[in-house]
């Protein structure tokens, strides 16, 4: 088959650029396939349905959304009591699965009108969460998953024993539930970001596993300032604001929950701060983040503030700027013009699966720190950043310390990694590179799934060839 001629659906619990995390994998692959001029449709819930029919005007009659119904609204209030994490594995599995029943019965009848060739579910990220998608006469792709998480452990008392225990039981009743609903036994191809995400998929697999990092870069909105070209000219040595004797301004982006550990930045931070002129530019907004201002506060690092002033103008040459500051959340746009200014990522987060920030600092040309645990392991080496053990809580501080004091300290290393990142990102991250490497896999999906139909309807008229043949005998 020719891949022009290729004809895609993707199904999604969600496609969002302002979601965060994993909800912008579909609406990345819908994006790029359609660019390129292949057959795609996306099934979504509605509540993308804005954001996508802004971004996709020509594209809307591709897109279809499932509704919440009285049901969803009443078991998401119920979700609401349950600590975050266990009610993701409770009542957010049970909304999962309501939309997923709808999404079956919409995505039977688009593979009949449009005669579809593959079906990409690209989330569900969790390896042990069951899929609806099976039974569709089509080869179905599930992922790139990337899960199995636990906090290392030094840091399991972040999470309360009887979220752990809840979230153990759940684990041990996932073959079972997999079983019931066997979309990922059944799948042709299921992906997984790596080997822990791959140990944790549930028993009785009967498709091809490929591994494969679940996270790409929009090189349109991630772009270096002034350009970083692949010729190695760096970033920093081009931005006019780097040439004056400014603070080393590292940067944080994610949502202020407690497994981010930003508190700990904090803490390491004030280090590094007794000894050189440094900023923190923490990005994002959560439940954490009054917590937060008010331990930067006591450590001295920030001055509290009316919300309505508390951005901060980082081209100010003022002296009465706060040694940290809270920027609150961004979009996509502005947190990439934010990261212009950044001189190094730091991201100690203690549970993170993905990281796509990660990526986005690099491909920024900008090095990074981050926790050697989940998903910044598998984007960065010694060449782009520094990953940080989390072996107990006072080595943790004290080697985040020591990492951004040797980073705020050599302009070469910082020129080096960032130079290095972009490299990588380039070679393996761009959503184009992701989407060949994704077209390959669904070729190989359909010859595989083709292959053995042939083979079950060769044995199917073998079978009956036999039974005819004793009949007759």
């Amino acid at each position: 088959m020719h891949i022009n001629n290729l004809r895609v659906l993707i199904v999604a619990e969600h496609a969002s650029l302002k979601f965060g995390g994993e909800a912008a994998l579909p609406l990345h692959y819908f994006r790029v396939l359609r660019q390129r001029g292949i057959n795609t449709w996306l099934v979504v819930h509605e509540r993308t349905r804005e954001e996508l029919q802004s971004l996709f005007e020509s594209e809307r009659d591709r897109i279809y959304f499932v509704s919440d119904t009285f049901w969803h609204c009443f078991v998401w209030q119920c979700s609401q009591i349950l600590p975050k994490r266990l009610a993701d594995f409770t009542f957010g599995l049970v909304l999962r699965m309501m939309t997923q029943i709808d999404q079956h019965r919409i995505a039977k009848k688009i593979v009949q009108e449009q005669q579809i060739d593959i079906i990409h579910q690209p989330i569900l990220v969790s390896p042990k969460e069951p899929s609806m998608i099976f039974h569709m006469g089509v080869p179905v792709v599930i992922g790139p998953m990337n899960g199995g998480m636990k906090y290392p452990p030094a840091f399991r008392h972040r999470e309360s024993g009887f979220v752990n225990l809840s979230v153990e039981i759940g684990r041990l009743f996932a073959n079972l539930l997999n079983a019931l609903i066997p979309g990922k036994l059944k799948a042709t191809t299921l992906l997984v970001a790596n080997q822990r995400t791959k140990e944790a998929l549930p028993k009785g697999i009967g498709g091809k596993v490929i591994e494969i990092v679940e996270n790409g870069v929009d090189l349109s909105i991630w772009k270096p300032s002034l350009g970083l070209e692949e010729s190695g000219e760096n970033i920093k040595t081009q931005h006019p604001k780097k040439i004056t004797k400014q603070p080393i301004r590292f940067v944080f982006v994610g949502r202020l929950v407690e497994w981010k550990a930003v508190d700990l930045l904090i803490l390491a931070f004030k280090r590094v701060r007794e000894q050189i002129p440094v900023e923190l530019e923490i990005i994002g907004d959560g439940k954490e983040r009054q917590a937060l201002e008010a331990l930067a506060k006591e450590q001295g690092l920030i001055q509290l503030q009316k919300p309505e002033l508390a951005t901060p103008d980082l081209d100010s040459e003022s002296p009465k700027r706060a040694a940290v500051n809270f920027t609150g959340f961004l979009s996509q746009i502005d947190c990439a013009q934010r990261l212009q200014l950044a001189d190094v990522m730091v991201l100690p987060s203690l549970h993170e699966c993905g990281g796509a920030v990660v990526l986005e600092a690099m491909t920024m040309g900008i090095p990074v720190i981050a926790t050697n645990w989940g998903g910044p392991a598998d984007y960065l080496d010694e060449s782009c950043g520094i990953l940080v053990e989390p072996t107990t809580r006072d080595s943790f501080i004290n080697d985040l310390a020591t990492a951004m004091l040797k980073m705020a300290k050599s302009p070469e290393l910082r020129q080096a990694m960032g130079k290095a990142g972009r490299q990588r990102i380039l070679d393996h991250f761009d959503w184009e590179v992701k989407v060949d490497t994704m077209l390959t896999i669904y070729q190989e999906a359909i010859d595989r799934y083709a292959k053995k139909a042939t083979v079950r309807i060769s044995n199917t008229k073998a079978n009956t060839s036999r039974l005819t043949s004793a009949g007759e005998s």
